[in-house]
C-alpha cells in the first residue's frame, strides 16, 4: 500500500473515533436526564406521595402561635362573646384561616365553602374550626352571622376578633395578610392551616389547592395519629 494512501485510510479512521466520542458524548446526558428528574421529583419532602397529606407539609416541630381572643361566632351550644384560647382545643385538629365578612368577594367566601364542604365530609367528632377576623373594623357581629349564614357555617365555626395589638400578633405569627393590606395582597396569602392535636402546625393549604376533599383527607389523618 502506498503512503500516501496510508495517511489518508488513517485520516479517516481518526474522523470516525472522534465523531464516534461524540456522539456518546451527547447522547449519555439526555438519556439520564428522564430517569434522574424523575428521582428528584419522587424524593421532594412535600409532594403528597412523600408525605401523605394533600395540602403542603410542614417541617416537623413548628408550634402553633397560642392566643386567646373573642369570639363573634361559635359553634353551636357554645355562647358567641366568650374568650376562646387556641390552647383549649389541644387533643383536637384545628382548621385555622383568616377571613372577613365585609367587601372579602370571592376568596373568602370560596374558603369558607371548601372548609364546609370538608366537614360535611367527616365523620364526628368534627375538627375545631376557628377563623380569626383580617378586618376587625369591618367585621361586626350582624355582619359576621351573615356571611355565615351565606356560607351555610352558622353553628359550626369559632369567628374571633380582638384588639389591633393581638389581631397584629396573631397575622404576624401565621403570615397572615389582613384587609388594609389591600385586596389582591389578601387573596395572594390566603390560606387554611392544620394544627395538630399536639399543637404543631402540620398542613397549610393555599387557595388554589384547597378543596374540600383534600382538606378532609388531611384533618382524617391527623385525626388518626
Amino acid at each position: 500500500m502506498r503512503p500516501r494512501t496510508q495517511i489518508v485510510l488513517l485520516g479517516l479512521a481518526a474522523v470516525l473515533v472522534v465523531a464516534f466520542v461524540l456522539v456518546l458524548a451527547l447522547a449519555g446526558p439526555a438519556s439520564r436526564s428522564p430517569s434522574s428528574s424523575s428521582s428528584s421529583a419522587s424524593s421532594s419532602p412535600n409532594t403528597p406521595s412523600a408525605s401523605g397529606f394533600d395540602g403542603a407539609a410542614l417541617p416537623p416541630g413548628i408550634r402553633a402561635h397560642e392566643f386567646t381572643l373573642t369570639g363573634l361566632a361559635a359553634p353551636a351550644g357554645q355562647a358567641a362573646g366568650a374568650p376562646v384560647s387556641l390552647s383549649s382545643y389541644r387533643g383536637q385538629v384545628v382548621v385555622l384561616t383568616f377571613l372577613y365578612s365585609g367587601a372579602c368577594g370571592d376568596t373568602c367566601i370560596v374558603v369558607a365553602q371548601q372548609i364546609r364542604g370538608a366537614l360535611n365530609e367527616l365523620p364526628s367528632p368534627a375538627p375545631a374550626v376557628l377563623i380569626v377576623s383580617a378586618d376587625p373594623a369591618a367585621d361586626t357581629s350582624a355582619s359576621v352571622r351573615a356571611f355565615l349564614a351565606q356560607v351555610s357555617l352558622t353553628g359550626r365555626v369559632h369567628y374571633l376578633t380582638g384588639s389591633p395589638a393581638q389581631l397584629r400578633a396573631v397575622w404576624h405569627a401565621y403570615g397572615a395578610i389582613p384587609a388594609s393590606a389591600g385586596r389582591a395582597a389578601f387573596d395572594n396569602s390566603a390560606s387554611v392551616f392544620l394544627i395538630d392535636p399536639s399543637g404543631e402546625e402540620r398542613v397549610v393549604f393555599g387557595v388554589q389547592q384547597l378543596t374540600p376533599e383534600g382538606l378532609a383527607h388531611d384533618i382524617g389523618k391527623l385525626q388518626a395519629g
